[in-house]
This record gives structure tokens, sequence and C-alpha cells, in this order.
């Protein structure tokens, strides 16, 4: 079984299942604190992924998490085996432990590596990609709870290097990673500039301090021009002509034409906006709601059609990437019967724009796509009154922080985070001429159009980084990282060394009870 890992290996090296050099989930500690003795906490988000960092500043005393909990002590190794937490690299050493000790989530699995193995050196092995993927093939449980069982980590294969050479490694890594995270960060600050960048630009457009105002250009040329809200006013007034025209084809449909117009009154009133907090508008603008200026608002049914194997796709918030885009390749997908059922409600279309309004609230999306789809109810779906106002304008203001301080202002507080519909409807827009509206998105694409470039580089070298990161792991052990020293003390001697102090050890620690530790302290106190 590890032959073809010896093979290729320095010589000193040897290769040891995980099991040989380490106790996985030992059930003791070196020493039991006592009931009210303080010790660290630390709950799986206390592990920062990828990187071996963790913040053991949280505390509880040891009566409270003696059991129920996983129990470690300072040096061992964490890893996280539920996904996704295992996927993302919840990996980290214990260090810096309230004496020593500490208990954390039941979700991690614990490796106390034995005497002359480097916790850093197991810590680097189990960070590569190659090992999680072997892990994620391996895991057991319920789909979206799935954990990584014992029996796999028990019998990982490591190439283990002499003591002194573990240490030369671990040394390297941790320069090279060093020069890296520096990069990293770097890297990451330029793409916190270019959001914040691409965060001004909206704001900017939406206050009307992006383009010369169509007030400040008609006085210049000396001509009239339409301001906001005699643009709304020809907006509700073609909203109303649309619903009557669509209840009266209904009517018509059903063979029952109407004798008057005592039908026209059952037409509801768009929702007025909620202007709160909008900054003061230009000349010419005025604040206008998303029920307004569309003539729909809506969402599917609520209830979760059954998943087919093909059919059409069925997306949900999750399914949006990027700032525009939606993965329709790997959405959930409906029978065409299901779809013609909720469709009957409301459907995307071509200039429609979605908006995730459950769990990731705020993400708009422009439907751009003339493929037939459907959007779960946790995508609200408007369908602006076009050539009356522009899409592309309704999207960028719907984006921007305008806006958006409004939707985390009305999101509802449960396990959930839900923006009903009522409030979409109400949603402030500040509304510019239509001219104005044309100018003011040509300009916004024109400038992100640089953003998401420089955005797209920024990505690539921050993908770069993590191969880069992987490349030097994978440099590591195959003994290619450091030289080696010839007069460094062989890996297997260490080995037959630690299997025989685990042989000599594990007898007496078989016998010892939990608790022994506090059973003599208290016969001494």
């Amino acid at each position: 079984m590890t032959d073809h890992l010896e093979d290729g290996l320095p010589t000193g090296w040897v290769v040891a299942s995980l099991i040989e050099i380490a106790y996985l989930n030992p059930r003791w500690l070196d020493r039991e604190p006592g009931q009210d003795e303080v010790v660290s906490f630390v709950p799986m988000a206390a592990v920062e992924a990828e990187s071996g960092r963790l913040d053991s500043s949280s505390t509880r005393a040891w009566k409270e998490v003696s059991k129920g909990y996983t129990r470690f002590q300072e040096g061992d190794v964490l890893f996280a085996k539920i996904t996704p937490c295992m996927e993302n690299g919840k990996f980290a050493i214990a260090k810096g432990l309230i004496g020593g000790r500490a208990a954390g989530s039941t979700e991690f699995h614990v490796i106390r590596p034995i005497h002359g193995v480097e916790a850093k050196l197991l810590l680097y092995f189990l960070l590569r990609d190659s090992l999680r993927g072997e892990a994620r093939v391996r895991m057991k449980g319920a789909a979206g709870q799935l954990r990584v069982p014992p029996e796999f980590l028990a019998q990982v294969q490591i190439p283990l290097p002499p003591s002194t050479e573990q240490r030369r490694i671990i040394g390297e890594i941790e320069k090279q990673f060093t020069r890296l995270e520096a990069a990293v960060g770097a890297l990451k600050r330029v793409q916190a500039n270019l959001k914040r960048y691409r965060a001004s630009v909206l704001k900017a457009a939406c206050e009307g301090r992006l383009v010369p105002t169509e007030a400040e250009l008609a006085r210049a040329e000396g001509r009239d021009y339409e301001p906001a809200d005699k643009l709304l006013a020809r907006i509700l007034k073609e909203r109303r002509a649309r619903w009557e025209a669509d209840q009266l084809a209904k009517m018509h449909t059903a063979g029952k034409p109407p004798k008057d117009d005592k039908w026209k009154a059952k037409y509801k009133e768009p929702a007025p906006p909620d202007p709160i907090n909008l900054p003061r508008l230009p000349e010419g603008w005025l604040a206008a709601s998303m029920d307004q200026i569309t003539t729909q608002v809506g969402d599917v049914d609520h209830r979760m059609p059954t998943p087919a194997s093909s059919g059409i796709p069925y997306i949900s918030t999750k399914d949006f990437y990027g700032e525009n885009g939606i993965d329709f390749d790997h959405a959930k997908r409906i029978s065409p019967r299901d779809y013609a059922a909720l469709a009957r409600k409301i459907r995307p279309e071509p200039e429609d724009i979605l908006l995730s309004r459950y769990g990731t609230v705020g993400e708009v999306r422009k439907v751009v796509w003339d493929v037939e789809f459907q959007a779960s109810y946790s995508i609200a779906i408007a369908k602006p009154l076009q050539a009356m106002v522009t899409t592309d304008y309704v999207v960028l203001a719907l984006k921007s922080e305008v806006v958006q301080a409004q939707m985390r202002r009305d999101i509802r507080a449960s396990s959930q985070p839900d923006l009903g519909l009522e409030y979409i409807r109400k949603l402030a827009l500040p509304l510019a001429p239509l001219a104005e509206q044309q100018r003011i998105v040509a300009e916004v694409e024109r400038r992100l159009s640089v953003i998401d470039e420089l955005e797209a580089v920024v990505e690539t070298n921050l993908k770069r980084a993590e191969r880069l990161r992987q490349a030097i792991l994978k440099r590591a052990f195959e003994g290619k990282l450091v030289p080696q020293n010839p007069s460094d003390e062989p890996a297997g001697i260490l080995l037959e060394r630690v299997r025989a102090e685990r042989a000599r050890l594990e007898p007496q620690r078989r016998r010892r009870p939990r608790n022994e530790t506090r059973t003599e302290s208290r016969k001494a106190s």
C-alpha cells in the first residue's frame, strides 16, 4: 500500500500511516482541568480557512464543556470533518490555550502527534488539496451533512522526513508562505479598493453627480426637457393602460365582455415610494417606487416543485455568480408541466430584473438570456415599463448603496434574512429624466468595464497564488523544498522510536480512568 509513495522519496525518508505517528481523537488529556478552571473554547468559526490560524480567546469553565464537546490540548492538530468546513481547509494547531487545555466544536477530529513528529508538518500535509479531494470521496452521512470518517484519517499515508529535516521544511514553508501572504494581502487590498470605487460610481450616478444633469444641459442649450415628475406621470398612465388592456383581453377570452366601465375601478394604484434617508436629488429628479415604474413585482408560489433530471432550469440565489452572471448549467431542473404551472403567475423574460430576497438579499440581475427558465421564490421578478424607463438604470439604482441601505433596513429577522415583496414595491429609486438615465448608464458601463477588467486580473492572480501555495506543499512532501543532510538521523529510526513509545504508553492510557488526575488532586487536598 505504501510502495508507490516510497518510490522517489529522498534517502532517509519513510512512509507511515497517520495512526502510527499520532493519536486520533484521544479521549485523554495530559492533565484534567478542575471543574471550575477556565479553559479556552474553540467553535468552528474560530478557525480561519486555509491559514491554520486559530482564535483561542473565548473561554468557559471546564464543567460547562467537559461533556458534549471535543476536548484537546496545546499542540493538537484540529481537522474540520464536516462539509463545507473540511473543503475550506478549516484546520489549525491548538495553541495559546488558557491552561493549555480546551474544548470546542464536535465537528473537529483531533490529531495528537507523538514526540518527534512536528504538528506543523501534519497541518501542512492536511492542507494539501489532493488530500482534501480524497477525503471528499470518503465522506459519509446525509447530503449537506457529510463528514470525514476517522477511519480515513487513520489510514492516510504520510511521507515522513527525519526530525531535523521536518523543522527545515516547516521553516522554508513559512518563509515562502509569508511572502505569498504579503502578495495576496496586496491583491485583496486592490480588490477592496475596486469594490469601493464601484460603489462610489453607483452612488454618484444615483445622486446626479456622474454626468451633467438634463436640467443643466437644457439651460446651457436654451431648450426644454421632460423632468422626472412628467416622465412619472406618463409611466403611471401607461401602467394603467396596460393593466386595462390585459384585463379586457382576459374578459373577452373568457367570453364575458364588460357591459360598462365599472371594472376599471378594480385597478390598484401602485405603492408610493418610502423616500426615508434618500439623498437630496438634483433639479428635474424625483423619488419613484419600484411599484410605480413596473407592471409587476412578484414571485412564484412558495411550493417547491419536484426536481427533475432534465427540463427547465429553476434558479435560486445560489446560482448567481460574479456581478451579473447566472449559472444555468448547475441549477435545479423542473418539468415543463411544473414550469407552465408556475409561469401562470409570473416568469422571467428578457429585460426583466431579478432581485434576491431570501437568504442572500440584494443581489440584482438583468435578464439578458433568451431562454426559458424559472426563478424560485427566493428571487423577486420585476418587469419595468420598457421605453418609459431604462432597465439598466433601474439595475444600477438597485445595486447602489442608496437603495441597498433601504433593503437592509426592511429585512425581516428570521432564521433566514427575508425581504418581503411589499417592501420591494416601496423601494424609493432616484428617478432621472429619461435622456439623463441613458447618459448615466453609458458612463457607468464605461467606468465599470475598466473595473471589471482589473478585478479579473486580480482574481486570476489570487488563483495563481493559491496554486503556488499548493505547489510549495507538494514539493515539500516530495523532499524537493529543502536539501537533505546525510548526517540527519533517518526517519526509519524515528518511526521505530515512535512505535516503541506508543507501545509503552498505550496500555497505561487504556487503564487510566478519565477522572484519575482529578481524583488524585482531591486526595492531595
